[in-house]
């Protein structure tokens, strides 16, 4: 459990920052902007795979309550890493669709970010 614990703050953490940053300074449309850049999408690929993976494999827990959420936030991760490393121009394309409601996607991973939070409490 304590290693859920741990995940759930850093992951909480991280998303409520990156989330305020993106309703405050408009970080997710500079990030969509990065993202044209081919060698910084594989790069932050590396990374994404990097925090996908310790936290898949120190986390690989299938049960019904919320701890799942983390497991599968892993995975997520760990996939969104391989895809910008073997695909930048496809993860290109698809950040596109989220340029317009920057605030309103902001909004959604400071508040997925909250929850996290609150349940490592």
């Amino acid at each position: 459990m304590e290693i859920t614990i741990f995940l759930a703050k850093f992951w909480g953490s991280l998303f409520m920052i990156l989330g305020a940053m993106s309703i405050g300074a408009k970080l997710l449309g500079r990030i969509i902007e990065y993202t044209e850049d081919k060698t910084i999408t594989i790069s932050t690929g590396y990374i994404t795979f990097l925090l996908g993976l310790a936290t898949v494999v120190s986390h690989n827990v299938w049960v019904s309550d919320w701890r799942v959420a983390i497991t599968i936030l892993g995975w997520t991760t760990l996939l969104k890493g391989i895809e910008k490393i073997g695909f930048p121009d496809r993860v290109n394309k698809k950040a596109q669709m989220f340029k317009g409601g920057q605030i309103f996607w902001g909004g959604i991973i400071f508040l997925i970010g909250a929850w996290f939070f609150w349940m490592s409490f």
